[in-house]
C-alpha cells in the first residue's frame, strides 16, 4: 500500500498543486484546510507524513506539530513544515516542537519530492 500523506494548507492553489504531484509520485493524499482539521485527519486516518503549513486558521502549523508530538499514539507520524516564514527563529520554533523538516515557500516541487521520498524511506 502506497503511504498516505496529509496536505494541510488554507491556500488552495498550493493545496492542489501538492495533491496533483504527490499523487503523480504515487502517494495517497488527503487534505485539511486548517489545522484543526488537520489535528482530526491525523487522528483519524494516521497518515505517515503530514506536510504542515505554518500560518493557517483556527490552529497554526506550529501548534499542530505541539500536539501530534505530546501524543504518543502518533508519534511515528512524520511532520514536514512548509511555510512563507523562513527565518530562523520560525525554522527553530518548527525544529523545536518536534518538525522533522522545514521548507521554505516557494520551494522547488522536485526538491520536495525528493525530501518527501527521503523522509518516508526513513520511516
Amino acid at each position: 500500500m502506497s503511504p498516505t500523506i496529509l496536505v494541510a494548507d488554507d491556500e488552495p492553489n498550493i493545496v492542489i498543486s501538492l495533491e496533483y504531484l504527490l499523487k503523480r509520485e504515487g502517494y495517497a493524499v488527503l487534505i485539511a484546510r486548517d489545522g484543526q482539521e488537520a489535528l482530526d485527519t491525523i487522528r483519524r486516518d494516521r497518515p505517515e507524513l503530514v506536510l504542515l503549513d505554518v500560518m493557517m486558521p483556527k490552529k497554526t502549523g506550529f501548534e499542530v506539530c505541539q500536539e501530534v508530538r505530546s501524543d504518543e499514539q502518533l508519534q511515528g507520524i512524520k511532520l514536514l513544515m512548509l511555510t512563507a516564514k523562513g527565518r530562523d527563529t520560525d525554522v527553530a520554533k518548527g525544529m523545536a516542537l518536534g518538525a522533522d523538516a522545514y521548507m521554505t515557500k516557494p520551494f522547488a516541487t522536485r526538491e520536495l519530492v525528493e525530501k518527501v521520498a527521503k523522509m518516508l524511506s526513513l520511516g
